[in-house]
């Protein structure tokens, strides 16, 4: 009882997940999950509590929705949505958050690339103005972060359109993602200015 106390004074109901309440699917757990973390990601949250339960009134004992669970968290944490992932308690996980920026820096892997559904970023020309200023700000620092000084036309567009990519496929589907992308572009500037 005294724990929960805790909890609820360290992450509060916004970074608070309890999907043992919803008595959700593991496929339901997981999708949830995935949005509600990749929201909180864009939206600066440091840490956050995702509880699952426990399992114990599943068949043996074990929650499916628990194991489907921390294995969509071990995948989040290698698309760098997540920093780290730790067993709260045998029903919870505590993550801690990776740097938005951080999502650009994902290596491309095989096998991750069939695994994850692909989402296709917009036109870059399909962009307003104000979009595309920021995402050419944004590759050029990016560019400059990796030792790329006076990068090309080319060089640019190229990271323009990965930053673009990179991004838009984290966002949640739901809500206006010019505007969600827009703030993503700016939390990862600011992740690089602010970086010692």
């Amino acid at each position: 009882m005294i724990e929960r106390a805790f909890d609820a004074l360290r992450f509060g109901t916004g970074r608070t997940l309890n999907l043992r309440e919803h008595l959700p699917t593991p496929a339901w757990a997981v999708a949830h999950a995935t949005q509600w973390l990749q929201r909180l990601q864009m939206e600066g949250a440091a840490e956050a509590l995702v509880i699952t339960g426990r399992g114990n009134g599943s068949h043996d004992g074990v929650s499916v929705v628990r194991e489907a669970v921390a294995r969509q968290l071990a995948h989040l944490r290698r698309r760098n949505v997540l920093a780290t992932v730790a067993e709260h308690s045998p029903g919870s996980f505590v993550v801690t958050f990776a740097p938005v920026r951080a999502l650009a820096e994902v290596p491309r892997r095989q096998r991750e690339r069939v695994a994850a559904a692909p989402v296709a970023p917009p036109a870059l020309a399909a962009l307003e103005g104000e979009t595309v200023a920021l995402l050419h700000t944004l590759a050029a620092t990016a560019l400059a972060a990796l030792g790329v000084r006076g990068p090309t036309r080319d060089q640019l567009e190229q990271e323009m359109v990965h930053q673009c990519a990179t991004l838009a496929a984290a966002l949640p589907p739901e809500g206006e993602r010019e505007a969600l992308l827009r703030q993503a572009m700016m939390r990862a500037l600011t992740e690089y200015e602010t970086e010692p």
